[in-house]
């Protein structure tokens, strides 16, 4: 079973910068997408950003532009590199692995527990 740890959340004033991390462990998994959700109070959660195996990303029009994407395929780790952030981007931010297993159909997916990110003044 895959597993996924998030680091990084915290408190940060407008206009400032955080990066969150996530690594993935088990055993007998090929990641394929991996991506970052966000879920403010009220509200579902919704797509930030999202990144391939061959790395290409993709943005919510919210992002782009201040929210980087990244990962290391030998670590089995993502990142988000926030700046220039706003009150707005307040939300509990997840973690999300695709990945498959040899020998088995299909992709499979799992979240992070969430990590809270916390912008005002």
């Amino acid at each position: 079973q895959v597993q996924l740890v998030e680091s990084g959340g915290g408190l940060v004033q407008p206009g400032g910068s955080l990066r969150l991390s996530c690594t993935a462990s088990g055993s007998n998994f090929r990641i394929n997408t991996m991506g970052w959700y966000r879920q403010a109070p009220g509200k579902e959660r919704e797509l930030v950003a999202t990144i391939t195996s061959g790395g290409d990303t993709n943005y919510a029009d919210s992002a782009k532009g201040r929210f980087t994407i990244s990962r290391d395929n030998a670590k089995n780790t993502e990142s988000l590199q926030m700046n220039s952030l706003k009150p707005e981007d307040t939300a509990v931010y997840y973690c999300n692995v695709r990945y498959t297993r040899p020998y088995s159909v299909g992709i499979y997916g799992v979240w992070g527990q969430g990590t809270l990110v916390t912008v005002s003044s």
